[in-house]
């Protein structure tokens, strides 16, 4: 297959439309591989280390740069219905006498223009988010950076600066975050409502908002911090603060906590701080003793599941109680059918899925293994019970994340129905905006296959799955559901009801038990013997 470039002069698209692009492209006849990034310095090495990109290209880190693998009559079809989308454009926002506006050039411009504004979301290559977000700040704005690749100083540098102004840096690297209503990144269309949410987890304050909504519960507002804000050294910065707003927030009546555990001394500012709040506060760090979160108004949840059901309960005025639901389901297995594979595109529930299949079931190896002893040595291939992250960087060089892209999976699902070891593949689909618009539909062919491998093998393989999403959500959740159970997924209400149901479904493997040595018959032993 051959590989060709083309690059686009002085052209910026955010991160989210350029993968949705490469997305499209890839599922041209003939397109094997595709990608469109901003040609910063970090994105071309990322395409070298994906042999999509071999040796020096001609393009600056104002310009856009699309690669396709394939055959090589498609190739140039797919190029120029790239830059035919590309010139297209963003819709712009239409002004008085039906004349379009010119989008603002700055942020300044955009302040002058929005001047009520409080926010800002940076989106741009990572090398360039920290100066952005700095001008940000010192216009006054609050900061979303969704952006990855920016250094850990100057992540400490801009949360110091946003500490002096009394603002609030969310991120980098956050995903997901609704600030009044409005889903930002990764997000889901919930309903308002008493409950806020501050987490270090993107997909895992996804899980949250969206079983408050299906709980016939609200949001009132969902603030990300970005994976390393609780760390030591960054302390917990954007979590204290976002706590601070939620405390001072009139609409919100309880809190949710979510990530995982923090380092132990930022756990400990973290906790005394939320049991200062005045209001209820539900705290889930994946992985944390539950004993161990103690304070005045805190109440532990052991699961994601947990968290948002005892966050309900307590806008409702009840005592939490925790989640045991599960649903029953019977599949006949052969012997050789003993190892659950799950197929992840949220890292949190990955880990969720490592932690409490872990506690059934024994080893349960990962790409995001909780113990260095569980880690794959080939993430590209499962061991035992394997639960693999998808959307971590060794599966996402040079290619959309698997929550706008697919193929990957599909792939995987197929290989792995096939193994004769395999009894379970887990699976999540996630919905919300920025997410593929019909996850389910680009799954279905893949699912049916993998029912398929495996009963040509005379065996049966149960797919179980879970749908994080709301009936507001762009995708429509009754319309993904009916999908994939039509495809053969059994589904759940939540990745943690869908462990526990593949732990009923795959009993844990027996360790061998020894057999105490054998001694030498005493004296008195052997007249025994010989008189029977």
């Amino acid at each position: 297959m051959a590989v060709s470039t083309r690059v686009v002069r002085n052209l910026y698209r955010d991160s989210v439309s350029l993968m949705q692009l490469s997305a499209a492209l890839a599922k041209r006849p003939g397109i094997d591989e595709a990608s469109a990034v901003m040609a910063t310095p970090t994105n071309l090495d990322l395409l070298r280390e994906a042999k999509l990109l071999d040796g020096q290209v001609d393009a600056g880190v104002n310009d856009l740069l699309i690669v396709v693998r394939g055959d090589g009559p498609a190739i140039k079809a797919a190029l120029d219905e790239a830059e035919a989308s590309l010139s297209r454009g963003p819709e712009g926002a239409i002004g008085q006498g039906g004349v379009a506006k010119k989008a603002p050039r700055s942020l300044a411009m955009a302040v002058a223009e929005q001047p009520s504004a409080n926010l800002a979301l940076i989106s741009t290559p990572g090398d360039y988010a920290a100066a952005e977000a700095r001008k940000a700040l010192n216009l006054g704005l609050n900061v979303m950076i969704f952006s990855d690749n920016v250094g850990l100083a100057s992540e400490i540098a801009l949360k110091r600066l946003a500490e002096e102004r009394g603002l609030l840096v969310m991120g980098p690297d956050c995903g997901t975050a609704i600030i009044s209503g409005v889903p930002l990144g990764f997000a889901n269309a919930v309903r308002r409502g008493a409950i806020g949410v501050v987490g270090a987890s993107g997909t895992g304050m996804q899980q949250v908002t969206c079983l408050v909504d299906r709980l016939g519960a609200g949001i009132s507002h969902a603030i990300g911090t970005g994976g390393r804000d609780i760390n030591h050294h960054i302390g917990g910065t954007s979590t204290l603060r976002g706590l601070e707003l939620l405390a001072a927030d009139k609409e919100t009546k309880v809190i949710v906590l979510v990530s995982k555990p923090p380092a132990p001394a930022v756990a400990e500012k973290i906790l005394a701080a939320a049991s200062k709040a005045g209001k209820p506060v539900v705290v889930n760090f994946l992985g944390a003793d539950p004993k161990t979160i103690k304070g005045r108004n805190l109440h532990p949840a052991t699961t994601i599941e947990d968290a948002s059901h005892a966050a309900v309960a307590l806008a409702k005025g009840r005592k939490p109680r925790p989640v045991t639901r599960t649903p029953s389901a019977r599949v006949g297995f052969k012997p050789s059918q003993r190892y659950v594979r799950g197929l992840y595109s949220g890292g949190t529930f990955g880990y969720e899925a490592s932690l409490l299949l872990g506690a059934k079931l024994g080893a349960v190896r990962s790409n995001v293994a909780i113990k260095d002893e569980d880690k794959l040595d080939d993430p590209w291939t499962s061991r035992g019970h394997t639960i693999v992250d998808l959307g971590d960087d060794v599966f996402t060089r040079g290619r959309p994340h698997p929550m706008i892209d697919h193929r990957l999976r599909n792939e995987r699902l197929v290989k792995e129905a096939g193994d004769p070891t395999t009894a379970v593949i887990l699976v999540d689909i996630v919905l919300g905006h920025g997410a593929h618009a019909d996850p389910a539909g680009e799954m279905a062919p893949a699912l049916r296959a993998a029912h398929a491998a495996a009963k040509k093998g005379g065996r049966r393989v149960a797919i179980v799955g879970f749908v994080c999403g709301t009936p507001a959500d762009p995708q429509g959740l009754a319309r993904q559901e009916k999908q994939l159970r039509e495809a053969g997924v059994i589904l759940c209400a939540s990745n943690a009801e869908a462990v526990r149901l593949v732990a009923r479904l795959v009993p844990a493997e027996k360790k061998p038990v020894k057999k105490p040595a054998k001694r030498s018959p005493t004296k008195k032993t052997k007249k025994k013997g010989r008189g029977r």
